[in-house]
C-alpha cells in the first residue's frame, strides 16, 4: 500500500505562536498539540515528536513504547526547567505497515477514516466533557458548548507514565486518513470536515482547504492537518511513500458497437448518480448556517463558507445593517474571522450571534459617550 501525504499547519487567528507540531517520516505520521504557555507548548510537542522519530528510526521497541519514552522525556524536561513546568502535549500517530494502520493516541487531537462516502472518528478524546458524556451526565450537544470542553484528563508529560490508546485499522485502496489537532475540530463540524475532505482529490489540497476553513470559522487555536491517502502498490512494491507516476503510450483501439453501448449506459448511470449526489449535497447545505460579510455588512448565510469548482456552497439568507468593519474592530476580537465566516449550529444560533454583535456595538458606543 502506498501513502500519498498532504500536510498543512497554521498559527490561526488568535494565538501568538504555533504550539502544534507534526511528523512525516514514512511510514510514520503524527500530530502533537502542545500546552503550557507559548514556549512550553512548543517545546513539549516538538520534544515528543523528536523522541518518537529517533526511536522509530533506530527500530527499538514498538510505537507504544516510543510514546512512553516521549512522555518521560517531556515530564523530565518539565521538572528540570522551571520555565517549562506543567507543559504537556497531545499525540495522535499512525504507522502504516502494508495494509494496516497502527494508531497510538493520547489527548484530544484526532484521527478519522474517510471511506466510501462515510467518515468515522478512530480516536476518543481524553477530555473532561467526553468522560461526562460516557457517564451520561451531559449530551454530546451540551459538550460542544460546555465551559470546560477543552480540559484534558490525559496528556503526555503530566505524569511519569501515561496510558496510551492503541488501535489497528485495515486500509483499502481509496481510503483517506485524517490526523488533526483540535484547532480544526473545534472550528468545524464533522460534516464540514467530511464535505471538504471529499471535495478535494489531492491530499495536499484537502489539507490546505481544511486549514483555511478553520481559519475562516474563527481560528481560535493553532491548526494542523495531515491527510493520508491509501493507494494500491504495484506488484512487489511494499513502499509506503508516494511513488513517481510513469507509463508508456498505449495504441488506440477503435471501440466496438457493444463497447460504445456499455459506455453510453455508464455515462447515463454516472449522470444519474451526480444528480442524486447534488440533491443530497443541497439538502445537507440547507441545514448549515454561518455569519459572514456581504457588501460590507454583517450577513447570515445558509450553507458553508467554501467554494467547489467555482460553485459557492452558501447563499445570503439575511443582510443586516451592521457595518462589518465596526464589528471586526471591537476590542474583544471575538469576530476577527467574520470575513471567513463564523459557524453557527442553526439559523437561530446565527441570529443570536448577530444580536450579540449588535449588543456589543451598543456597549462600545455607550462607553465612548461623554459622561452627563
Amino acid at each position: 500500500m502506498k501513502i500519498e501525504v498532504g500536510v498543512a499547519t497554521d498559527i490561526g487567528q488568535v494565538r501568538e505562536g504555533n504550539e502544534d507540531a507534526y511528523l512525516v517520516e514514512p511510514p510514520l505520521y503524527a500530530v502533537a498539540d502542545g500546552m503550557g504557555g507559548h514556549r512550553g507548548g512548543e517545546v513539549a510537542s516538538q520534544l515528543a515528536l523528536e523522541t518518537i522519530e529517533e526511536l522509530f528510526r533506530r527500530g527499538k521497541g514498538d510505537l507504544a513504547e516510543h510514546v512512553q519514552q516521549a512522555n518521560r522525556a517531556v515530564f523530565q524536561r518539565s521538572a528540570a526547567d522551571r520555565r517549562l513546568n506543567g507543559m504537556g502535549t497531545t499525540l495522535t500517530a499512525a504507522s502504516i505497515d502494508g495494509e494496516t494502520a497502527h494508531l497510538v493516541h493520547v489527548g484530544d487531537s484526532r484521527a478519522y477514516l474517510l471511506r466510501a462516502g462515510a467518515m468515522r472518528q478512530l480516536t476518543e478524546d481524553h477530555t473532561l466533557v467526553q468522560r461526562m458524556i460516557k457517564a451520561g451526565e451531559i449530551t454530546a450537544a451540551e459538550a460542544e458548548v460546555h465551559p470546560h470542553r477543552n480540559v484534558l484528563i490525559r496528556a503526555l508529560g503530566n505524569e511519569p507514565e501515561v496510558r496510551v490508546d492503541l488501535d489497528e485499522v485495515g486500509l483499502l485502496s481509496g481510503d483517506r486518513l485524517l490526523l488533526c489537532s483540535d484547532g480544526l475540530t473545534s472550528m468545524l463540524t464533522e460534516d464540514q470536515v467530511q464535505a471538504i475532505a471529499e471535495a478535494e482529490p489531492s491530499p495536499q489540497a484537502a489539507a490546505d482547504r481544511l486549514v483555511r476553513a478553520a481559519n475562516r470559522a474563527g481560528g481560535i487555536d493553532n491548526i494542523t492537518v495531515l491527510v493520508l491517502d491509501a493507494r494500491d502498490s504495484e506488484a512487489g512494491d511494499g513502499d509506503s511513500t508516494p511513488a513517481a507516476v510513469s507509463g508508456s503510450a498505449t495504441p488506440f483501439r477503435r471501440p466496438s458497437g457493444r463497447t460504445i453501448a456499455r459506455w453510453a449506459t455508464a455515462v447515463v448511470l454516472v449522470a444519474a448518480l451526480l444528480v442524486a449526489g447534488l440533491s443530497v449535497l443541497r439538502s445537507w447545505l440547507d441545514g448549515r448556517w454561518y455569519v459572514g460579510e456581504s457588501n460590507g455588512k454583517v450577513a447570515v448565510f445558509q450553507g458553508v463558507p467554501a467554494t467547489v469548482l467555482g460553485y459557492d456552497l452558501s447563499t445570503v439568507h439575511l443582510e443586516t445593517d451592521l457595518p462589518a468593519d465596526d464589528v471586526v474592530a471591537l476590542p474583544s476580537k471575538l469576530y476577527a474571522g467574520l470575513a471567513e465566516g463564523l459557524n453557527a449550529d442553526s439559523r437561530e444560533d446565527a441570529f443570536a450571534i448577530v444580536e450579540q454583535m449588535q449588543r456589543d456595538l451598543q456597549a462600545r458606543d455607550l462607553a465612548k459617550a461623554p459622561a452627563p
